[in-house]
C-alpha cells in the first residue's frame, strides 16, 4: 500500500502541467500553439524567453526530483519498489490527467528522477551527453536515445543493479513513444559538422 501511494502521489506531481501554466501566466501564450505543440519547457523558451523558459525547466524537473527523492532518501523506499515510482512522473507528465491525458515528451520529469535516486551522478552524464548529441545530431529524438545509452552503459559498468536499470528501460521506452516521429527520421548530423568533417576530408 505505500509503494501505491508514493506511486500515485508521485504521478500527480509528474503530471502538474507546469509549463502550460507559466506560459499562460507568465509568458501571456498558450505553448502549444508555439512551435512542435509540445507542452514542455522548450516551448516556453520560445515563447517567453530564458526567464519563464528556466522556470518551466526547473519545475518540470523538480516534479520528478521530489517525489523520488522524498521517497527514496528521505523515507527510505529502496529496492524494486522505487521502480514504479520513479516511473510515474515521466509518465505523468507525457499523459497528464490535467490536459485531457496529453503531455509532453518526459524529458525533464525523468531527468528528475534520476536527481531523485542518484544526486548529481546520473543527471550530470545526462546533461554533458545531451548537450554533446544535440549539438552535433540534426534528430534530437536520436540525441535522447543516445544519451539513455550512455546511461545504461555508465549504469551496466558501475553499478549493475537491476533496479536502476529496469527503471531506465522502462522510462526509455516512454520517451521512446514520445519520440517516435523523429525516431522515425534517420540518424544525421547536424549541416555545421557534416560541413567540417567534408573540409577535413
Amino acid at each position: 500500500m505505500t509503494t501505491v501511494l508514493w506511486t500515485l502521489f508521485a504521478f500527480l506531481c509528474g503530471a502538474l502541467p507546469f509549463s502550460v501554466w507559466i506560459g499562460k501566466w507568465g509568458a501571456q501564450r498558450n505553448i502549444r500553439s508555439v512551435g512542435d505543440g509540445n507542452p514542455g519547457a522548450t516551448n516556453v523558451f520560445k515563447a517567453g524567453g530564458v526567464k519563464w523558459g528556466a522556470m518551466a525547466y526547473a519545475l518540470d524537473i523538480s516534479k520528478g526530483a521530489f517525489p523520488v527523492g522524498l521517497a527514496h532518501f528521505i523515507f527510505g523506499v529502496d529496492g524494486w519498489a522505487l521502480v514504479p515510482i520513479a516511473l510515474a512522473p515521466p509518465i505523468g507528465h507525457a499523459w497528464s490527467p490535467f490536459l485531457n491525458f496529453q503531455g509532453g515528451k518526459a524529458l525533464a520529469a525523468s531527468f528528475g528522477t534520476w536527481i531523485g535516486l542518484t544526486l548529481i551522478e546520473v543527471p550530470s552524464l545526462m546533461m554533458v551527453s545531451t548537450i554533446t548529441f544535440f549539438i552535433t545530431l540534426a534528430v534530437d529524438g536520436w540525441s535522447v536515445m543516445l544519451t539513455l545509452g550512455i546511461v545504461a552503459l555508465h549504469l551496466l559498468l558501475n553499478h549493475n543493479d537491476p533496479v536502476l536499470l529496469t527503471i531506465l528501460g522502462l522510462q526509455t521506452l516512454v520517451i521512446a513513444w514520445k519520440h517516435r516521429d523523429d525516431l522515425s527520421q534517420r540518424l544525421r548530423l547536424r549541416p555545421w559538422l557534416r560541413t567540417r568533417l567534408n573540409l577535413s576530408n
